[in-house]
């Protein structure tokens, strides 16, 4: 599949602000065998005083802008054009809790793409006993790790309800779960406990997602969003997949990986500091076109 994506997302501020610096992580990533990017252009209004491109730890493409005159608004534009090539599906040996558990003593590495990074505690998650109970209560423990993946993102697309009103990118875990419901940033998250509860090597994806129009509906452009899913260790051989409980399913070639963390603080797509007073307005859209 051969998609053009944009992306504007829009800052207003009531005060000028005086200053700010800030780390854009919007682009798609190069992901040999998977995902290419064949062409890109982040580009910031107004024109930044200092700009770097640079790649951090988890291999994610990060723009870091800095403004040090006075501005009243900031926007951010984003355009490239992805190919996505299916994924060939499950290969090797496929383990089970138990088997994975073991498989996890015994592996040493660090670098971006351990499962031993996502193990545990992230700046935005702690272990949550109801979440860790919903697991349990959705998991078999002699079935294959991608099949316990599937079983529990099920089980929470049903638990949760998809509510765009119920919570702020801000809202933990704990309250989405109560209230049962939250966006994409709240299912990714929850998924990603229940899975660590069960000792299962879980992150945060960031990125975007091709959706469709209601049979005889029109596509419309502008209206998407960016979106979130999960992806989680199977062993060794298999490694990692990547499932959306949002959508109930394994992630296909309608995603588009913009970067992977443990969090949603790992990825988020704009983040820094300024100095202004008063309240500030922000509005994203996003387009998703294939491209026949």
């Amino acid at each position: 599949m051969l998609y053009d994506i944009r992306l504007t997302i829009a800052h207003r501020y009531a005060g000028s602000a005086g200053n700010g610096r800030h780390l854009l992580r919007v682009l798609p990533r190069q992901m040999p065998g998977r995902q290419r990017v064949s062409a890109h252009l982040v580009d910031v209004t107004p024109h930044p005083d200092q700009r770097h491109d640079s790649v951090d730890f988890f291999g994610n493409a990060v723009t870091t802008v800095t403004h040090l005159e006075a501005h009243s608004e900031m926007s951010i534009r984003m355009s490239s054009r992805v190919e996505i090539t299916a994924s060939p599906g499950f290969a090797g040996t496929q383990l089970d809790l138990a088997e994975l558990r073991g498989a996890l003593t015994e592996h040493r590495a660090l670098n971006a793409a351990s499962p031993l990074h996502f193990l545990g505690p992230s700046p935005r998650l702690r272990p949550i006993a109801d979440i860790a109970d919903f697991a349990q209560m959705n998991c078999d423990p002699a079935a294959p790790v991608a099949q316990t993946v599937a079983r529990l993102g099920e089980a929470l697309h049903h638990f949760m309800t998809f509510d765009a009103s119920a919570t702020t990118v801000d809202t933990d875990a704990a309250e989405a779960f109560a209230k049962q419901r939250g966006v994409c940033q709240d299912l990714s998250h929850i998924m990603i406990l229940a899975l660590q509860s069960l000792g299962i090597p879980a992150g945060y994806v960031s990125g975007y997602l091709r959706t469709l129009p209601p049979p005889g509906g029109v596509r419309l452009e502008g209206v998407d969003a960016m979106h979130a899913w999960v992806q989680a260790w199977c062993g060794p051989d298999q490694g990692w997949v990547e499932y959306d409980p949002t959508n109930a399913t394994f992630v296909g070639t309608d995603h588009i990986v913009v970067g992977y963390g443990r969090d949603y603080s790992d990825v988020s797509p704009v983040i820094g500091y300024l100095r202004s007073s008063g309240k500030q307005t922000n509005s994203q859209s996003v387009d998703v076109a294939c491209v026949d």
